[in-house]
Order: structure tokens, then sequence, then C-alpha cells
């Protein structure tokens, strides 16, 4: 299998390898929460329920402790609670997320095996090399949860004060200035490309085996800048060591406070990309299943502790299903689509 596009969900260092004290109790607060307010008690009409009969497999298909991971927990804790039945969280990682995931896309579409998705091995993979599943026939797309903000950033010293600064500098010396990027072909490269296309920039690009060495770089001034997460960004733009001039957020992100969207600061319209999480199930899920799967997580993604959880991870709650979801799915799809094109970009075997 050749190897894929990383996913940005899972390539952050602000993202541990094992789940901290403090997510650990913000997922058991969660679950708290929604029990003491009655979510999903097993009451009249809602009990007597086919489904669910049996306790529900919840597929990650990350290592633990990573930002997918952690969602994923969140979902399964919360759908327990509101659909009285025990939803256990499996982690299958491997192949940047295509293992975990195709044993959901080859699964009995009965509600009992769910997959905390994200773009990686649903949006970027497949445009780069072929994967064990079909996105499209494979899988029933429930609810997505939230997305995940990038911010460009420069080393401090980087002449500029302001993202309209940088357009103008970067655009008058085509070629001068460099780029870094956490891989090939990985979601932060595919939004570097797109926003340096929507705002006329020509910049070298300088791929690195993820994003701690690319940043690691750009502090230094050995690369002029990048677009990453903000789950890796933020730690160094608080302490300093980072200049953030934007947000790749159209409405901007409550992650990111104070840093304004790229599509204005950088005069881009429209620009609006992130690394989206959300619940995914096998294709023919019935259409009752599936409408009380997106509620369950409409009210997760209420829960204060959610909210908190979310915010530590650099996360921002964006909540959609059904045909708002598939035609942000399919805009996602259509730019990285375009930006892979006419950039050439192909990865390694």
């Amino acid at each position: 299998m050749k190897k894929n596009a990383q996913s940005a969900f899972n390539q952050s260092p602000a993202t541990s390898k094992a789940t901290s004290p403090n997510r650990r109790s913000l997922l058991g607060a969660l679950g708290a929460s929604l029990a003491a307010a009655g979510v999903g008690l097993p009451v009249g009409a809602f009990a007597q329920a086919a489904y669910p009969n049996r306790s529900i497999k919840m597929m990650i298909p990350w290592p633990p402790g990573q930002a997918t991971d952690l969602v994923g927990r969140s979902l399964a804790m919360g759908l327990s609670q509101i659909l009285g039945q025990s939803v256990v969280a499996e982690n299958k990682a491997g192949a940047g997320g295509m293992i975990g995931t195709d044993v959901v896309a080859k699964a009995a579409p009965d509600g009992y095996t769910l997959l905390a998705a994200s773009s990686g091995p649903l949006t970027v993979s497949p445009l780069l090399q072929p994967t064990p599943y079909n996105v499209d026939k494979d899988l029933t797309f429930i609810a997505m949860a939230g997305l995940s903000p990038y911010l460009l950033v420069t080393a401090p010293d980087f002449p500029v004060k302001d993202a309209a600064e940088f357009v103008a500098l970067v655009k008058a010396n085509p070629g001068k200035y460099t780029f870094a990027s956490s891989g090939t072909g990985a979601t932060a490269h595919l939004i570097c490309e797109a926003f340096n296309a929507g705002a006329g920039l020509k910049a070298v690009h300088v791929p690195y085996k993820g994003s701690s060495p690319a940043l690691t770089d750009v502090m230094a001034g050995r690369v002029s800048y990048c677009i990453e997460t903000a789950a890796s960004t933020m730690p160094f733009v608080r302490d300093g060591r980072l200049k953030a001039l934007g947000v790749s957020l159209l409405k901007g992100s409550s992650v990111t406070p104070g840093i304004p969207p790229l599509a204005t600061a950088a005069n881009v319209p429209g620009f609006n990309l992130g690394a989206w999480v959300g619940l995914v199930a096998p294709a023919g899920l019935p259409q009752d299943l599936r409408d009380r799967l997106a509620k369950g997580v409409q009210e997760i993604m209420q829960a204060p502790e959610t909210k908190e959880l979310y915010h530590r991870i650099a996360v921002e709650i964006d909540f959609k299903q059904g045909a708002e979801f598939a035609k942000y799915l399919s805009d996602t799809k259509a730019q990285f689509a375009e930006v892979i094109k006419s950039n050439n970009i192909k990865i390694e075997g």
C-alpha cells in the first residue's frame, strides 16, 4: 500500500500520544453531564425502539490521544448516554487512517459499527492514491462535528505586520520565498497551495516529515512561512516564537482569538478550508438511524464539556448534517482536487 497523505488531525505535536488526565476528566464530565440532564434516558417509546439493543462499536482509525481519537471518544461517550447502550471506542490505526476506515466501509449497515472520521482518509487520500474503499459508494456521512482551523505563520522577524503586507511582499517577489508543509499531499500542503493560488503567490514548497520539523524551520527563519493546524501553531504563537497572520476559516475561529480570517485579511474572498471530523457509517444505513445518530451528535455538540474539550484540542465546533454536510464535503473535495491537479501533486509510492 502506498504511503498516504497525513490527516491534519493526526500530526500535531500539541495532541499527545496518550489521553491527558485533563482530557480524560473532560470526557468523563461529558458523560455525567448528559446523564444528569436526562439525555437519552430509556423511557417511554424511546425504550421500545429496536435500535440499539446491543453495544455499538466506534472505530477510530488513529492511535489514542490524537485529536480524532479524542473527538471520537467524546462522541462514543455521549451517544452511550443518548442511545442507552454502550458505544465502545476501538482504535485501529494504520495506513494513514485507511485500515480502520475500511473496516467500517465493509461492515453491515445496521448502526452497530460507526466511524470517527476525518479529512485525511476520506477527503484527501482518495484524491492522491488508491484506497480499499469507495468513499461515495461504501460510506454514509451522518454528521460533521467540527473543523480544525489552520494558521498562516511566519518567524517573528519576518518583515510584515499583517496578512495584506505579507501577500504584497511575496507576490512582488515570485519564487523568492519558501513555504513548509508536514509532507507532500498532506492537508496542510493542500491548504497552503490553495491559499497561494487564491492570493496569486508563487513560492517554493519545502516538504517535511511532520509538522514539528516544518515549524522548527519556520521559527528559525530557514523557511519563510507555512499554514499549519491551530493545535500545532498556537502554543508557539502564544509564546512569541511564531507570528500568526490569519486563520483559514471564513468566519475566524474561537480557538484562535484575535487572529483575522485570511479571506478578508489577505483579500482571498471565500477562503474557507480546514480539516473536518465527524461521524460516518457504512452505506445503506436506514434513514431513521441516520437521523437519530445525527440528532445525538448535535446534542453532544451543545454540551459545555464538549465545547471545553474541543477548545483544548483546537477544534472549532461546526455541526452539519444531511445535505449541508454533503455539500461541504463536495465543495472541499473539489477545491483539493483542483489544487492537486494544478500543482501536479503526487506522493511517493
